[in-house]
């Protein structure tokens, strides 16, 4: 019970502060659950459902603010979801320690993402092949195709499979490669997120993963740190956290790669 309640707090501060940059926070819930006694599998299995709860609780309120971009998210979001279910049925073949390092890559090519410069290109009124021009009440801008779904479906394919929602991926993705604005990428990379990691667990479930008795009291802790971590969203500047974001996922990546030392020679 007292492990429980304590995984649970970890949880709910992690969510704050994970939403509030538009990054589910799979990542770490996968790694506390790990370092908490759980199998990488079920780690896994519960951190997207997790995920998908926070996510749609954060959801609403950015929602509730206007600043959700549903062309995007059902435009990429969807490819993100189908690959992710992909990567969440096929992680039965894959050994727990291989997720492990696939994991630890992931978040060390993510930490690099989140302190690449973001450089604005000027939009202009022609459009080629490859280019989907979007208008926004902040603004418009456009989404090279031929960059972003090559990268959704890797995304959502290995975000499935280690069980992380790909927030660290698609808010780079949707500043850098599509222009948007930081505000409207972190609340549309939250509904992003929800969609992902509902059917990267739904990949996990079909499998047997899944363990309630430890997945809904976190996920009960989750959606109370997704609603206040997307309220200071609201009220903060995304990016000023985007250096200490990329020392905590680098400190993740190195945390969980040896555990999966460790694990093994044990």
């Amino acid at each position: 019970m007292i492990r429980i309640v304590t995984v649970s707090l970890v949880i709910l501060c992690l969510a704050v502060v994970m939403t509030m940059t538009g990054r589910g926070g799979g990542n770490f819930y996968v790694l506390v659950l790990v370092l908490a006694g759980c199998p990488m599998h079920e780690a896994a299995t519960s951190g997207q459902f997790i995920l998908f709860t926070t996510a749609f609780a954060a959801m609403l309120i950015f929602q509730r603010h206007g600043v959700v971009e549903w062309r995007l998210v059902v435009g990429i979001g969807s490819l993100a979801a189908m690959a992710a279910f992909a990567g969440g049925y096929l992680s039965a073949y894959v050994a727990g320690r291989m997720l492990k390092f696939v994991f630890s890559a992931l978040l060390v090519i993510a930490a690099f993402l989140m302190v690449t410069p973001v450089k604005k290109k000027p939009v202009t009124e022609t459009s080629s092949r490859g280019q989907w021009r979007l208008r926004t009440p902040e603004g418009q801008f456009i989404v090279n195709l031929w960059i972003s779904i090559p990268i959704t479906l890797a995304t959502g394919f290995g975000a499935g499979m280690v069980g992380v929602s790909g927030g660290s991926f698609l808010v780079p993705l949707m500043v850098l490669a599509c222009s948007v604005p930081m505000p409207l990428a972190v609340g549309t990379a939250s509904a992003m997120v929800g969609s992902t990691a509902l059917m990267g667990f739904l990949g996990h479930l079909s499998q047997g993963h899944f363990d309630a008795a430890w997945a809904l009291p976190f996920a009960c802790a989750a959606i109370i740190g997704g609603i206040l971590g997307s309220r200071f969203a609201l009220k903060t500047k995304p990016e000023r956290l985007k250096m200490l974001f990329a020392y905590t996922t680098l400190a993740a990546a190195i945390v969980m790669a040896i555990n999966a030392f460790v694990s093994h020679a044990g």
